[in-house]
């Protein structure tokens, strides 16, 4: 803004800029870095995957928080992926960053199957009682990440990686229904279609459905 000032002709300096930018309440519309962060007061859960080989699938179930750039503003979305496979169970979006996407995607992910254990970070959505409730009275073992352990949502991550780069960068998305109706078809894609070559080439869903034939297995430290 002082730049743009600047070219514009007013003699202005930067901290001037940010006195009256927080005296008339205006900021940059961009979504703040840690989308999850720890709830205050919420029960936290040890991390259970050191060690464990993750050899079928609804072993390992994690999930993570993202966002979608819209023409104005952000939409975030939550997916919950299964380790083995990498199959996509469920996903939502949101406007806000409240818990109740988050909880309505496990629901949903929780009616096709569940997991062993579910692994998530220590964020507010993933640490509250209406996340953590369904998870247990299926009998499912919760996992939280602690700080350092910046690979072990590292399948997520490369979700994100993908519908970003293959979809939402190349679309230019101009409401929520329209990314919604976008992921809708990514995620269908990437889920029948797209195949891995950590799969030995195969689909997320054809390995989810098929059990431990030929995926590979993996450890985590």
């Amino acid at each position: 803004m002082t730049a743009w000032l600047r070219h514009q002709g007013h003699q202005v300096n930067g901290k001037r800029v940010r006195r009256l930018l927080r005296q008339m309440g205006l900021m940059a519309v961009y979504p703040k870095p840690r989308l999850s962060q720890p709830g205050a007061g919420a029960p936290l859960y040890p991390y259970l995957l050191t060690g464990v080989k993750i050899e079928r699938p609804d072993h390992v179930w994690s999930t993570d928080i993202t966002y979608v750039r819209l023409s104005q503003g952000f939409v975030y979305w939550v997916a919950i992926m299964d380790w083995y496979s990498r199959y996509v169970l469920a996903w939502e979006v949101s406007v806000t960053l409240d818990s109740s996407f988050c909880v309505s995607a496990l629901e949903r992910a929780l009616i096709r199957a569940q997991p062993a254990i579910f692994n998530s970070d220590q964020g507010a959505q993933f640490t509250s009682l209406a996340f953590t409730k369904p998870l247990l009275a299926h009998g499912v073992l919760i996992s939280m990440e602690g700080r350092g352990r910046v690979f072990d949502n590292i399948f997520v991550e490369r979700l994100w990686r993908r519908v970003k780069y293959e979809e939402v960068y190349l679309k230019d998305y101009r409401s929520v229904p329209e990314a919604m109706n976008g992921l809708q078809g990514y995620f269908e894609f990437y889920n029948r279609e797209r195949i891995h070559q950590s799969l030995h080439y195969q689909t997320p869903a054809a390995v989810y459905r098929q059990g431990p034939k030929r995926a590979a297995v993996t450890t985590f430290n």
